[in-house]
């Protein structure tokens, strides 16, 4: 209903300010004329909103603009109750548990339509008990310290100010912050030990620390293109969350799929496949595979 969309608009710009109308209409899955129709609704209702002109340009409402707090509908309950649902299969926290109860009764404990378990995400004792450390220095504002071994298998001492945690490609990672580079990183949790929070302060705000992962994330992201034999076209459609390009006569298929070149999942499933795919591109991924098939045979060679 238009309505709604309307005080979904208002939301939407007091929570994330200036705002072009094309990303609205994105968001909201309708036109940019719709979207400024709607705009000129809200306007004549009282609510404060100026546009900006220019590349940065967009609408926004004015800082005096004061809403008062609504109830949200029975179906954002519903949404509320099944994204807490999620994030408790994923961590054992009884804040989550506590909150969750609360939006169970405020949703009247309605079984949700959608719901999604992540309880792979918290099968390892371990794990849990470094993310329950790292939020704790996370809320005191402490430098961690831990040794970490990279995807080089190299061991190092790392100092950093934990920024946030994050499950992501099948693990949990550390976002930390290096005062020294002024620049954050990713550690996977698996591979750090011995962590120990500091009396260090941490001298940084983390407030946009996402934003500057998503940058990061994206320069290490790979694109592969493969052709691969119809029997295994199922299991390519199932583990690697791509998309086929080409399909031939025979049965044969070509995929794209995008994924983070150093995780070692994907590379794996490939191998796997044995002589049912071939990476056609990039290159770089074809001589990685062709120097770790040779490494395998010479291997076995050597041992008869």
């Amino acid at each position: 209903m238009k309505i709604d969309r309307l005080m979904a608009i208002t939301i939407y710009l007091l929570n994330h300010g200036r705002t072009s109308a094309q990303k609205l209409a994105e968001h909201f899955e309708v036109s940019p004329r719709t979207i400024m129709r709607d705009i000129d609704a809200l306007g004549q209702a009282g609510i404060p909103i100026v546009s900006t002109c220019g590349a940065e340009g967009g609408y926004e409402i004015l800082d005096t603009y004061v809403m008062e707090k609504q109830p949200a509908s029975s179906e954002d309950y519903d949404f509320i109750v099944a994204a807490l649902k999620s994030l408790a299969s994923a961590h054992a926290n009884k804040g989550i548990e506590r909150t969750l109860d609360k939006m169970e009764f405020l949703a009247d404990a309605k079984p949700g339509i959608v719901n999604v378990d992540f309880g792979v995400a918290g099968e390892n004792q371990e794990i849990n008990g470094w993310i329950r450390l790292l939020e704790e220095a996370i809320r005191q504002k402490k430098q961690v310290r831990f040794t970490y071994t990279n995807q080089a298998n190299e061991v190092k001492e790392r100092l950093v100010e934990p920024a946030g945690i994050i499950y992501k490609w099948y693990g949990w990672y550390l976002i930390g912050y290096y005062e020294k580079y002024q620049d954050y990183c990713m550690f996977k949790l698996i591979r750090m030990e011995h962590i120990v929070i500091t009396d260090k302060d941490c001298v940084k705000e983390h407030t946009s620390w996402e934003e500057h992962i998503g940058e990061k994330n994206a320069e290490k992201l790979i694109t592969v293109r493969l052709r691969g034999k119809q029997k295994v076209k199922a299991k390519c459609k199932e583990y690697l969350n791509g998309t086929f390009i080409k399909e031939y006569e025979n049965g044969d298929f070509e995929y794209c799929f995008t994924v983070p070149e150093g995780e070692t999942f994907w590379y794996g499933f490939l191998l796997s496949l044995g002589s049912d795919v071939r990476v056609l591109e990039p290159m770089r991924l074809v001589e990685r595979m062709l120097e770790t098939c040779n490494m395998v045979i010479e291997e076995y060679e050597e041992k008869g």
